[in-house]
């Protein structure tokens, strides 16, 4: 069956992917980079976001977004409502009055978060999910060319998908647009290769409109809507768990993103970090797994931890067809930011069934970096580095 491609679907977000490229150009399975020594990496950005800030009700978006994964698609239904009340907040204050008639709106902004309602095309909700990718859109209104891009950016050393739009005002609040070219950029090749949508032949279905329904006093956070009902959310600048996030999801820099993210933000002595309550996804650790998954679930290798107040832990790992391990243990403050934990509990659980399994020790000195109510860097076993972020999968009690 043949796939029309509907430009009205893709009102600020790039039209659908053919799937083939997509999975060209898709990353291989999550695989932790090798060990290597920490160095603090004090580069110029350290000193740039040091001078980004946000308002109050802007930092309640950007904690609604921490976390979440393919730009929305992952979002749990608690993070979406989160997401939805943090946007309502936002868009009832004033903002930028005029956006469309104000500088702040022109540039480069990365996407951060979609909704997708229900008629868009399903290889559009899947390419916009995708982590290992950077979507942006450039507006470009005063000048004699007015235009709207949006940008998919595979990599630095692959190149990118420019999906163009020759662009007007509409009122102080909307641009409209008509998609008219489009085309590849890729580094290993001296010219662009055209992105085959027939633009001029879709008539009406080419063009859209953006309605900007709060725009921030600093130009750093937009919040729009397009014609299909769908929210956005782009800010020009990110904080720095948004650019540690980026790196780990995009595997590039994750490293030098955490030395710069912990000589930033590291906790300081009167703000000692804690083993927060609640349920933590393992997304990232710096060394490379082994053979053995067991040993993988068994050291925290991998799936989740479940923190509890009274110094209980417990390890998680989905395994497949309703099968999990689970590791319980406990945990006991030894520093001002180090735990003791011992994990000795293992079985493999079904359903309401549980399988022991013998013999399963771990001890463990876990050395927090950061923790906040968002996201955890610390030392574990053997000295790797983890980074975990923050579900809402355990209600506290």
């Amino acid at each position: 069956m043949a796939l029309r491609f509907h430009a009205s679907n893709i009102s600020a977000c790039p039209p659908p992917f053919p799937h083939r490229i997509h999975k060209f150009f898709s990353s291989k399975p999550f695989k932790p980079s090798a060990t290597r020594p920490t160095s603090l990496l004090l580069r110029a950005s350290v000193v740039e976001q040091q001078e980004l800030t946000f308002t109050e009700e802007e930092n309640q978006l950007i904690d609604a977004l921490i976390g979440i994964q393919g730009r929305g698609k992952s979002a749990s239904p608690q993070q979406i409502n989160d997401v939805e009340r943090a946007v309502k907040i936002l868009e009832d204050l004033p903002g930028v009055p005029d956006p469309t008639g104000s500088r702040l709106i022109e540039g480069r902004w990365q996407l951060m978060f979609t909704t997708r309602p229900g008629t868009a095309s399903p290889i559009q909700r899947t390419f916009v999910g995708v982590d290992n990718f950077s979507i942006f859109q450039e507006i470009s209104l005063r000048t004699n060319d007015p235009r709207v891009a949006n940008i998919v950016k595979f990599s630095e050393a692959i190149g990118e998908l420019k999906v163009e739009a020759e662009a007007s005002i509409g009122d102080g609040k909307r641009i409209l647009f008509r998609f008219d070219r489009a085309a590849f950029s890729f580094k290993f090749l001296p010219f662009k290769v055209p992105y085959p949508v027939p633009f001029r032949l879709l008539g009406d279905e080419a063009k859209g409109w953006l309605d900007t329904i709060y725009l921030s006093p600093s130009g750093n956070l937009r919040i729009s809507r397009g014609n299909k009902g769908t929210t956005f959310v782009l800010q020009k600048k990110t904080d720095s768990r948004q650019q540690l996030l980026a790196a780990i999801s995009t595997g590039t820099g994750v490293r030098e993103a955490i030395d710069e993210f912990v000589a930033l933000n590291g906790n300081t002595a009167e703000d000692e970090p804690e083993l927060i309550e609640g349920e933590w996804q393992m997304i990232w650790s710096s060394q490379v797994e082994t053979d053995s998954w067991l040993e993988n679930a068994g050291n925290g290798l991998m799936g989740k931890q479940i923190v509890k107040k009274d110094g209980q832990l417990k390890f998680v790992v989905d395994i497949l067809l309703g099968f999990r391990f689970s590791m319980t243990g406990t945990f006991v403050r030894s520093a001002a930011n180090t735990y003791n934990v011992t994990m000795s509990d293992a079985a493999i659980i079904a359903g309401q069934f549980g399988y022991p399994i013998e013999g399963m020790e771990t001890k463990i000195s876990l050395e927090l970096l950061y923790s906040d109510e968002k996201i955890r860097i610390s030392r574990g076993y053997n000295n790797i580095l983890f980074v975990h972020v923050k579900s809402n999968g355990l209600k506290k009690k």
